[in-house]
């Protein structure tokens, strides 16, 4: 008969290594569901483009129960000037894998132009660095003597320098960016392997439906890409009511699907959460994907107007300003 329980083990281990190879190969920026509320952390574009100045933070824990699984933690700024046409961005984001642990910190600018009346684009430039750190002494290893974990920790810095664009609308928002332009190996003297970089593009869009004068209904979308890696593709879909609660779901090709829910707790403060739960077999092994993330909006006051009646009212006083755009993400 069988050793059911060693097969069960071999077939966990061989699932979590097939995913974490895939994240390392695949995933060089850290995953989020609720991507819609965090633009500003892959995208350059969008921080010029955020009616006032909004700070967030996220916390996501992916495959709650197995040990050594990813936790990242972001904090976030995005500033507009008061030309109305540019924007200062700053991003912290603590990821960590196993006995690995990578600190990304960067600072963004944008700047945007008139297409249309009504057509914002906004070009942004992003640059900082990451900071990798692996700790042999966290990880538990069949050979001890391997030389792969054998010797000091590793550590070193990288630099990055990324670009984005983001053109939007009242209803709509399309967003094309790559993180960092600056590849290059991950080098290992003692045991000569070489982990090679490439660029990684994000293309991300979404679209406002007015369902009725307190309905609203936000596709979008987020599509991910690496040479020599599976395209990600995230699609979603909320609902939100008397423009403070938000309802829906996401699905992630061949890995995920979501449940999302956010709450607009006052003018100034958003509070979101999602639910992941693994539909490419680690489902079977962990209690799923937890993300949590809080957007505090500093000077907004008063009640939210519709962004078509807001608009023309800057029309009427007949000075151009920037477009006030839904603001789902």
């Amino acid at each position: 008969m069988p050793n059911t329980l060693g097969l069960k083990k071999y077939k966990l281990f061989l699932l979590i290594y097939l995913s974490v190879l895939g994240i390392c190969l695949a995933q060089k920026e850290p995953q989020y569901t609720q991507y819609m509320y965090n633009i500003g952390s892959f995208n350059a574009g969008y921080v010029g483009s955020v009616e006032t100045p909004e700070i967030s933070g996220l916390y996501r824990a992916q495959w709650v129960d197995i040990p050594g699984a990813p936790t990242t933690m972001r904090f976030g700024v995005n500033v507009p000037f008061a030309n109305e046409r540019s924007g200062l961005g700053f991003n912290v984001v603590l990821d960590e894998l196993g006995p690995s642990k990578q600190t990304y910190a960067n600072l963004s600018y944008s700047y945007q132009v008139n297409l249309t009346d009504v057509t914002k684009l906004s070009f942004g430039m992003v640059a900082g660095g990451s900071f990798l750190n692996l700790d042999y002494s966290e990880g538990s290893f069949v050979d001890p003597s391997d030389p792969a974990i054998l010797g000091d920790n590793f550590s070193n810095f990288y630099p990055t320098l990324g670009a984005g664009l983001f053109m939007y609308e009242e209803d709509w928002y399309l967003g094309l960016s790559v993180p960092n332009f600056l590849t290059e190996g991950l080098y290992n003297e003692e045991i000569a392997t070489i982990v090679e970089d490439s660029w990684q593009f994000h293309f991300i869009g979404g679209y406002v439906f007015q369902l009725s004068d307190r309905t609203k209904f936000k596709p979008a979308f987020l599509l991910n890409y690496l040479q020599g890696a599976p395209v990600t593709m995230n699609l979603s879909a909320n609902f939100q009511f008397i423009d403070a609660l938000t309802v829906g779901g996401s699905y992630r090709f061949d890995n995920a699907v979501s449940g999302l829910a956010g709450f607009q707790v006052s003018n100034t403060l958003f509070v979101g959460y999602s639910y992941d739960y693994n539909t490419n077999g680690l489902g079977e092994f962990t209690g799923g994907s937890h993300e949590a993330i809080l957007k505090f909006y500093i000077g907004r006051e008063g009640p939210t107007r519709s962004p078509r009646t807001k608009n023309k009212d800057k029309k009427l006083k007949g000075k151009p300003k920037q477009i006030d755009s839904p603001r789902f993400f």
